[in-house]
């Protein structure tokens, strides 16, 4: 039996965070340079996407380029800028064909003009979808955005629109780039590294962690299938204890 048919499909999580790891050390193996493990993690990133599609998943986010992302050799930022703006040109059909909307968080008009341009016209070409939603994390990083959602509840505070005393955790997630989706259930890191690298600090507070040692490129649908079946056979409690749950 493979891992789909092992999937409990009333049980999915409806929101699954991916940290796309180990392009670089995938081409560099090949004794390629780092672009080229960029370009063949597209392929990862189109079948993850069906895969989540098929079996319902609602929302799929993945962490494309941090805000760190920016310090490396701009050879290779410009390359993948530029791999971006061709991926949201040639997937956007498949998108459609699929019915997925795509999305993206992060300091967004930091981004080239060219590739601002490019995903602001596949977000509204496909705004209509209703399958599944695809988020892409763009230049991204937790810290800046909840450093940014405190500014903007700071203003409203100085505003007088809202109080101090109103301020909870539902305030901060609404003045969160995330604030369209639920919390991810699941979260998965592929390359074997077991770190969050400054992603999703707020919303993964009881998320369930999947570390999988292949890399990005040669992660498959079954890969996102064995993790969902990983996470089915998990207890979560939410800081209750295990006879709380089952009761």
């Amino acid at each position: 039996m493979n891992f789909k048919e092992q999937i409990d499909t009333t049980r999915l999580p409806k929101h699954i965070a991916i940290i796309m790891d180990g392009n670089g050390r995938w081409a560099k193996e090949r004794g390629k340079m780092r672009v080229f493990g960029h370009e063949n993690g597209v392929r990862a990133v189109r079948d993850t996407a069906e895969a989540a599609a098929e079996i319902g998943v609602e929302y799929v986010t993945l962490y494309a380029f941090s805000t760190e992302n920016w310090n490396r050799p701009q050879m290779e930022v410009d390359a993948l800028m530029n791999l971006l703006v061709k991926t949201i040109n040639k997937e956007t059909e498949t998108l459609n064909k699929n019915d997925i909307r795509l999305q993206a968080i992060g300091d967004l008009k930091s981004l080239k003009k060219d590739t601002y341009k490019e995903l602001m016209l596949a977000i509204e070409n496909t705004s209509k979808n209703k399958r599944m939603t695809l988020t892409l994390a763009l230049s991204y990083s937790s810290r800046w955005e909840i450093v940014d959602a405190v500014k903007q509840i700071a203003e409203k505070v100085k505003s007088g629109e809202l109080t101090s005393q109103e301020i909870s955790d539902e305030t901060i997630n609404q003045h969160l780039t995330t604030n369209f989706m639920p919390d991810p259930e699941l979260l998965i890191r592929t390359s074997g590294e077991q770190r969050i690298s400054n992603y999703m600090l707020w919303q993964i507070a009881y998320s369930e962690l999947y570390f999988c040692p292949k890399y990005w490129p040669d992660f498959n649908k079954e890969d996102f299938y064995k993790a969902i079946v990983d996470y089915q056979m998990r207890e979560r409690r939410f800081g209750k204890t295990s006879e709380q749950i089952t009761k």
